[in-house]
């Protein structure tokens, strides 16, 4: 019966495409104007991306369009995207872009088309599109300097505290609201002998900073002045930010944390290995999953704790768009303009996969009536968004600063003195950081 509801929600919530068709045929959009073309889309193999195959043929149904899909790990994703799309002559006529890292390359490159030009023709863009329910964040991480829309929010993730309910009970310990909290609870709840531990999250280098970077929002601080000129990274704050991850991760962190991603950490707390867990809310299908955790009726959900000046939570925005160089544009927006519709939205919140740039899927009572998860996700989910705050700084070389903090991490997990680390890894940034100042 639960399998039966939540395919019937799904079935309602997806209805919306057929409707904008039925309505567009009466007005100057035509879903079936690109009928028999064939649009090339590059997509990096994540959940979210998952949903949109699944739903592939509906698409399909929808425009008459044909779909080629590329879908590859994002570490192979990102540097094929670079190179084609430096050469001029890009495979794919729709690309996914992660702009917590490439929106200043994006910009710089000017390799994607306005989006403003499809959005406002009528005769390109679904009468129920909605622009004006896109999330301000969204909008503007997905708008260059020069008011260019290059991409269409599809995604704003965030940094959430997943945590073992039953671990907390059967040790009289409450879920944490502050930083000091987690610790304590992390501490009390590690038994090495038994092979649980308090608290698992991403060691390995590149992949640590966002977590390092949300704790650091708890101090209050960004890792960059305003004007992008200068780093943070040593400040006193971002020194106690690091002793706190050093502790962290030394005392309540299973063996090998340093070679952890989200991955490996999402499997540790799945098994029951671990008490919390600190990473993004679109990770959580799999952890209400009975067929692939153990842990799915002790589940529970929290948005990131409070340092000494407040609580935010890290956000990463992540947007579709059409090359400048697209062989099939206007199928590529058509794509476009359904993947970031209502309908995958919607189905995209229902199914865990990720929070939606767009208000509306908050507001539908059905969603969380056939969801898998449960009210307090929902309840993590909004209240996140309010918190939401970017965790990476706006440059070019965002991912050289990643690897460099993030070796920086790793020592400091191993042991490293924090403050040295840290001032290490500006002055070995700085170069970089400089070079892109003068370009």
């Amino acid at each position: 019966m639960i399998r039966r509801r939540t395919l019937l929600g799904s079935a309602a919530l997806l209805a919306a495409p057929a409707l904008v068709s039925r309505v567009g045929a009466q007005s100057a959009f035509d879903w079936k104007r690109f009928k028999g073309q064939t649009v090339y889309v590059n997509l990096p193999k994540m959940p979210r991306s998952e949903v949109l195959q699944a739903h592939h043929k509906e698409f399909e149904a929808l425009t008459g369009i044909r779909i080629v899909l590329d879908l590859m790990p994002e570490q192979q994703q990102r540097p094929k995207v670079a190179l084609e799309m430096a050469s001029g002559k890009p495979s794919f006529d729709v690309l996914y872009l992660a702009m917590h890292v490439q929106k200043k390359l994006v910009e710089k490159a000017r390799w994607m088309a306005d989006l403003r030009t499809p959005l406002h023709d009528p005769t390109m863009t679904s009468p129920d599109f909605d622009f004006g329910d896109f999330s301000a964040a969204g909008l503007k991480s997905a708008t260059a300097s020069d008011g260019r829309l290059t991409v269409i929010p599809v995604n704003q993730d965030q940094f959430v505290l997943f945590y073992n309910k039953e671990m907390f009970a059967a040790k009289g310990v409450q879920p944490p609201r502050t930083l000091d909290a987690l610790l304590e609870a992390a501490r009390k709840l590690t038994d090495p002998a038994k092979g649980i531990y308090g608290f698992v999250g991403r060691g390995v280098k590149n992949a640590n900073v966002p977590l390092y970077t949300n704790m650091l929002m708890g101090w209050d601080q960004e890792t960059i002045t305003p004007d992008g000129r200068t780093l943070l990274i040593d400040t006193p704050q971002a020194i106690a930010a690091g002793q706190y991850f050093q502790t962290l991760m030394r005392e309540a962190a299973p063996p090998g944390e340093v070679g952890f991603n989200w991955n490996e950490a999402q499997t540790t707390f799945m098994q029951g290995r671990a008490a919390m867990w600190w990473d993004s809310i679109g990770l959580s299908a799999p952890l209400t999953d009975p067929t692939k955790s153990r842990v799915t009726e002790a589940m529970g959900f929290l948005p990131p704790p409070a340092g000494p000046k407040g609580a935010w939570s890290a956000t990463f925005l992540e947007g579709m768009g059409i090359p400048n160089h697209a062989k099939n544009p206007g199928p590529g927006w058509y794509y476009v303009q359904w993947a970031a519709g209502k309908g995958m939205m919607n189905e995209a919140f229902r199914t865990g996969v990720g929070t939606p740039p767009r208000s509306s899927p908050y507001r539908i009572a059905e969603i969380i009536k056939t969801s898998k998860f449960p009210p307090q996700w929902f309840d993590t989910a909004v209240e996140a968004l309010k918190m939401a705050r970017s965790s990476l700084p706006e440059i070019v070389a965002v991912n050289e600063f990643r690897d460099t903090v993030g070796i920086a991490l790793s020592n400091i997990i191993g042991g490293a003195d924090v403050g040295k680390e840290l001032r290490a890894a500006k002055e070995a940034f700085a170069p970089t950081l400089a070079k892109e100042l003068e370009s």
